[in-house]
């Protein structure tokens, strides 16, 4: 690398990769070089694929065990390690500026950053601030936020309200040709499911306990499942077997796909999740992962539920049953699916890439 790099710490779950990625491809356009951090998971690897070909090296970070337990001392063994990965990195490469996306893969790129004064900023994507941020957030050169609610959680600190970034390749196509590309009807009412970058058994048993319901209400349905590798196979022959059109993948690099031909989602609440459905006005019905830490999820859904975009069910209470029910309401209320649609509108922001990549510009020059 001939430029001083940026390096963005951005791995671990697809909720801080993918907007690293967006952030990255908006820094190589305007003519900066880009470095990544990745955990040593095996998706940080399986979502870069067809990326844009980015410079990476892997951390061994793991996330805070929540409590002192026989993982703490696993904990701080990977945190050192990481420190050290990151030291001679950073010699080697001299960067402009570090980015971390959050999560604990930050946390070593940003002291390291610090003790060697090089800028740095940290983005939170989620409507509560997780540990690392609230551990950095007088530390950082920047602060970045993507909802305006996490400004309530961290008083007295300076903020920038970005957003959530997302990558240039989530355009709207035409219905007919995304349903054509995906080998389905653009004349069915879809049903896109989203766990997150690796599935949600939950998800899929809700949906495999709804399929009956949906069969004998909807004639006129198909369904888009991206269920995580464990899950594919059932869930597909359960599919297969109720005569219902569907594709089942474990994970997609063809988003802008899905998200042109869905009517209505079934997701988790991950911000960049919910960023991404806002941008297709897409209406949802979401379901919290009950343990992310701080129960962000639920945060993030709250807000969107307020904007009056979404549904949101507690995984603990809700039936394939009971799910199904509110999917045929929906599917049956083309009405109310657009005015859901528009609130999830009004809540997209679409050049959150932009103002992230602004500001890392404004620290690199100081």
């Amino acid at each position: 690398m001939t430029k001083k790099p940026v390096v963005i710490a951005c791995g671990g779950t697809g909720g801080h990769l993918l907007p690293g990625l967006a952030v990255a491809e908006e820094l190589r356009r305007r003519g900066k070089e880009v470095c990544l951090l990745l955990s040593e998971k095996p998706i940080d690897r399986t979502a870069l694929e067809g990326e844009g070909n980015y410079p990476w090296e892997t951390l061994p970070a793991m996330g805070w065990p929540g409590a002192f337990s026989s993982k703490t001392p696993a904990f701080f063994l990977r945190l050192w390690r990481s420190w050290r990965s990151c030291a001679a990195l950073f010699g080697r490469l001299s960067p402009g500026a570090v980015l971390g996306m959050g999560g604990f893969l930050s946390a070593a790129p940003l002291l390291v950053a610090k003790r060697r004064r090089i800028p740095t900023l940290l983005h939170e994507s989620n409507a509560v601030p997780g540990l690392v941020t609230r551990l950095f957030c007088r530390r950082v050169d920047r602060l970045l936020l993507g909802f305006e609610a996490c400004q309530k959680r961290l008083p007295g600190i300076s903020t920038v309200v970005t957003g959530t970034p997302l990558r240039r390749s989530l355009r709207r196509v035409p219905r007919e040709e995304a349903a054509k590309a995906l080998g389905l009807s653009p004349d069915l009412l879809t049903i896109l499911v989203l766990g997150g970058s690796q599935g949600a058994q939950a998800l899929n048993r809700l949906l495999r306990e709804a399929a009956p319901a949906l069969v004998r209400a909807l004639d006129r349905a198909q369904i888009l499942h991206l269920s995580g590798l464990a899950d594919r196979e059932v869930c597909l022959a359960v599919y297969r077997a109720r005569q219902i059109p569907a594709l089942v993948e474990s994970f997609s690099h063809r988003m802008n796909l899905l998200y042109s031909l869905a009517d209505i989602a079934v997701a988790r609440a991950g911000a960049a999740t919910l960023s991404e459905m806002a941008f297709y006005e897409l209406p949802s019905i979401l379901v919290p992962f009950p343990f992310a830490a701080d129960d962000h999820q639920r945060a993030n859904a709250k807000a969107f539920v307020a904007a009056g975009a979404s549904l949101s069910y507690d995984q603990a209470t809700l039936t394939g049953e009971r799910l199904a029910a509110k999917l045929v309401e929906l599917l049956r209320d083309d009405g109310r699916r657009g005015e859901m649609g528009r609130a999830a509108g009004g809540l997209a922001r679409p050049e959150a890439a932009r103002a992230v990549a602004e500001e890392v510009e404004r620290c690199m020059q100081g």
